[in-house]
């Protein structure tokens, strides 16, 4: 007889079958669970922290989370977060503009008035431990396809040397075949200068009789009253002002080019603020001569700031028109004239001159102002400096002045094509600007090829790099979620925990008075590997604790009591228990980054003496080797763990005394 299986047997095997099926169709999500538990276990273990270090999210309340657009660490050791509009046009268009300042002690945080948007400006450390804010965005962009309206750059004369003109915004300007454009913006065109003819045959005397009035003028940006074709202008053309009448119309009129219905860019403003880091707050100061939105403010040896790049208020990459801001008089005046794409990264370098590394930040044309060099502020010279691998792969890459900045080596970490490429490369390369024909030599690899990279100096004399995209702002999702530290002695990368948030566009990282590393934003293009869901701006805030701060937290050095100032060549004496165990004593610069930008950073080698409970340390007296400003001082042991910073301003040089009038000068003759 034929064996027939009991019910009870059919029950189980198709149970079993079922269990087998379903293991089967879940096994890569049941490896996946233990993966990730395993992964937990390791890197929760003491001995993998004290290898690779340990990441930590920071626990942001939702009316905290903004777009961090940009990041600088205060001298109160708060770290200022700034949005702007944060690349959304709604918040632009509602005149919605954020701030949150984040207190790293206690994870509390504060939302600050902001009253312009400071979305894509430029920032700087000043002498008293204000941060300069300047630029911004005064219109977003409209993409080719979707401008409805022609529009562009209006160039507006003024032949009237009695008086300046403003016109308010939505002045109209009219062709002479009848087209009108409207202005978006006021705009005050200055008046015009008298010039006298000389008669250089009578020895230079002047002919006020014989006069040239040279007109004045300002830029806005104007846009067609009328949408489509009936708004275009084919060729350059004069334009009446509406309103104007007798000799106002005359005198004042605007001149543009083809007015066309293509792209339009992002448009900056120029407005500039400092911000008070006491009172927690944004404080007015002259605005700049020519409107920003992406520009790089690099601070000087005399505590002066010199803005560099950026779009104007037409979308245009300005010139080559740079300015000086002056925390004393609180003004602006005007800088050498050179041309760099936006968010150029300069350094200043032992003697006063800057390095352009040829990182940028993206606008500009592919063959303009993207060589690397040396440039003499004084007289406007500029070297170029050779050698650098993939040099059409700088684009988003990282620069960073290698400690300690008395070695004055510099390196470029990554990059991508320019614009919208696919390209990445995983080059690195140092240039030593102590050599008599300064060059870049290729250097350790990255572990792939990366844009966006953060690179972050740390107390230790490493260099922690994490984060960055291999495609542009991590399209087909593509972030790179490693770090790793770079140490400059030895030419090598060594790999870090990994982090769990990826970053790419719109991010930053700092170091924090503790020693650790914070990481901010991210702004994607799309959120899946197919590029068909877009991306959404990260808030999540995730920090980095090194290994040094794993060891034995007894064997980390202390500082204690101690002055708050010290001058440029000057000492200062801390208290330090266990001092025998101090080897090194660093100064490093508080960051003010964004958008891979981060030329304040360095890390400068202090003269250390150490009694019993006591060490002091020497600053260098040389201020285009430390700026003045307020600093983190760290110690650290032979081990490279660092103490908690101690904050210390470097105060700036005296300015010479004037030197007394002589005798002739007194007599009312020319000495």
């Amino acid at each position: 007889m034929a064996y027939r299986p009991s019910k009870q047997f059919k029950k189980t095997a198709l149970g079993a079958g079922a269990v087998a099926v379903l293991l089967a169709l879940n096994a890569p999500a049941a490896l996946s669970f233990a993966g990730d538990r395993y992964h937990a276990y390791k890197i929760g273990h003491s001995s993998y922290r004290v290898q690779y270090g340990s990441w930590g999210l920071i626990g942001l309340p939702e009316e905290y989370r903004i777009n961090a657009m940009h990041a600088a660490l205060l001298r109160t050791g708060k770290v200022l977060l700034i949005a702007g509009s944060g690349n959304d046009q709604r918040n632009f268009d509602k005149g919605s503009f954020s701030t949150v300042l984040w207190d790293p002690k206690d994870d509390s945080f504060k939302k600050i008035p902001t009253p312009e948007d400071f979305f894509c400006s430029g920032h700087s450390q000043l002498p008293d431990g204000q941060l300069l804010v300047a630029g911004g965005t005064a219109r977003y962009e409209v993409l080719g396809g979707k401008v409805t309206r022609a529009g562009g750059g209006m160039r507006v004369k003024n032949e009237s040397p009695d008086k300046a003109v403003r016109l308010p915004k939505g002045t109209v300007f009219r062709s002479p075949s009848g087209v009108e454009y409207v202005s978006k913006f006021a705009v005050t065109v200055p008046k015009a200068t008298r010039r006298f003819e000389i008669d250089y045959g009578r020895g230079g005397q002047m002919m006020p009789w014989k006069t040239k009035v040279v007109a004045a003028e300002a830029r806005v940006f104007v846009e067609a009253v009328r949408e489509g074709a009936a708004g275009l202008t084919t060729q350059a053309a004069q334009y009446t002002v509406a309103g104007l009448t007798g000799r106002d119309a005359a005198d004042v009129y605007g001149l543009a080019e083809r007015l066309g219905a293509g792209k339009q860019d992002f448009q900056g403003i120029k407005s500039a603020y400092e911000f008070d880091p006491l009172a927690e707050k944004y404080v007015p100061v002259d605005p700049m001569r020519d409107a920003r939105w992406y520009p790089t403010l690099v601070g000087l040896q005399d505590g002066r700031v010199l803005a560099v790049s950026g779009l104007n208020d037409v979308g245009d990459v300005v010139p080559g028109d740079n300015e000086y801001y002056d925390p004393k008089t609180k003004k602006w005046s005007k800088g050498p004239f050179r041309y760099f794409p936006t968010y150029p990264a300069l350094f200043l370098t032992q003697g006063g001159k800057l390095l352009y590394t040829g990182s940028n930040a993206g606008y500009g044309p592919k063959g303009k102002g993207r060589e690397p060099g040396v440039w003499d502020l004084a007289t406007n010279q500029y070297r170029k400096v050779g050698g650098l691998a993939d040099p059409d792969q700088l684009e988003t890459s990282s620069s960073v002045l290698l400690p300690p900045a008395q070695d004055q080596k510099v390196m470029v970490l990554g990059g991508g094509g320019v614009g919208e490429s696919r390209l990445s490369t995983d080059r690195t390369a140092v240039v030593d600007l102590k050599a008599e024909v300064p060059v870049f030599r290729s250097t350790a690899r990255l572990p792939q090829g990366v844009r966006y990279l953060s690179s972050v100096l740390l107390p230790d004399d490493s260099v922690f790099t994490t984060g960055g995209s291999s495609d542009y702002r991590g399209r087909g999702a593509s972030d790179i979620r490693k770090a790793q530290f770079y140490y400059p002695r030895t030419d090598t990368f060594v790999a870090a925990a990994a982090p769990k948030v990826g970053r790419n566009y719109h991010s930053e990282a700092l170091l924090l008075p503790d020693g650790r590393v914070a990481t901010f934003g991210s702004d994607p293009l799309f959120a899946d590997k197919d590029n068909t869901r877009l991306g959404r701006f990260e808030h999540r805030l995730e920090v980095y604790s090194p290994p040094y701060l794993h060891r034995d937290p007894a064997l980390r050095p202390v500082l204690g009591e101690g002055p708050e100032e010290v001058g440029l060549g000057g000492s200062a004496t801390f208290r330090a228990p266990q001092a025998e165990r101090i080897q090194r004593a660093r100064l490093m610069r508080p960051s003010a980054v964004t958008h891979t930008t981060d030329v304040e950073q360095r890390s400068i080698e202090l003269g250390l003496e150490k009694t019993a409970g006591t060490v002091t340390v020497t600053v260098p007296a040389d201020p285009t080797l430390v700026p003045p400003g307020w600093y983190m001082l760290f110690v650290t042991g032979a081990d490279g763990t660092p103490s908690v910073a101690k904050w210390i301003r470097v105060r700036p040089a005296p300015e010479p005394e004037p030197e007394p009038p002589s005798a002739a000068s007194r007599d009312g003759w020319l000495s």
